[in-house]
């Protein structure tokens, strides 16, 4: 019997050692396992980055899929979650990249998580009005909007949003930088049209 079994049938293990296990036997009880602990945590993320309840099902469909051919990429140094919502994220950014099917993206958000991006202070205004902001969120790109929200709904790092975009930390912070001046530009224009019409 390989050392740990017994306890994975109890779903004691770490994800480590449920990927290492599955890797060793084949047996689809411990990727079963590691489906149920992450399967609603990458529907969030693809829903967060789609806002299609549908087209999120179908992603985590696909990405779990995946998961069964890129398991041996992962490093037994790393963290299972980490690397699992890294792969989550680029294969939804390359799913909207591709235009394989048409994904509008967050731009039917309510209120929720707003206040972590400071609004108010960024659009220098007593208090933001979210008919606009969902306008204004309407100009920016998806790479544009997935950033920001990694950063301000999700409170991602830095370094978190570098290794999930495969991108620099520098660039990260410039893109984040351009992302929320575009954001405050197309808010500020579609306030300032509003009033001109009252």
């Amino acid at each position: 019997m390989i050392e740990g079994i017994a306890d994975c049938a109890w779903h004691n293990c770490t994800d480590e050692k449920l990927v290492k296990l599955f890797l060793k036997t084949g047996e689809n009880r411990y990727f079963e396992i590691l489906y149920d602990r992450y399967s609603f945590k990458v529907f969030q993320k693809c829903f967060t980055i789609t806002r299609d309840a549908g087209i999120a099902e179908d992603l985590t469909h696909d990405i779990f899929l995946k998961l069964v051919n890129k398991l041996d990429t992962f490093k037994k140094d790393a963290k299972f979650s980490t690397w699992l919502f890294s792969v989550t994220y680029n294969h939804c950014m390359d799913l909207i990249r591709s235009n394989k099917k048409k994904i509008v993206t967050i731009h039917r958000e309510s209120a929720d998580g707003i206040d972590h991006m400071n609004l108010d202070e960024m659009f220098g205004v007593e208090e933001v009005n979210t008919k606009i902001l969902r306008l204004a969120l309407e100009r920016l790109n998806p790479e544009e909007k997935t950033l920001l929200y990694m950063k301000y709904m999700d409170d991602r790092s830095i370094r978190y949003i570098a290794g999930s975009a495969q991108l620099t930390e520098s660039a990260v912070k410039m893109r984040l930088m351009r992302s929320r001046e575009k954001l405050r530009r197309a808010y500020l224009e579609i306030a300032y049209l509003a009033k001109l019409r009252k």
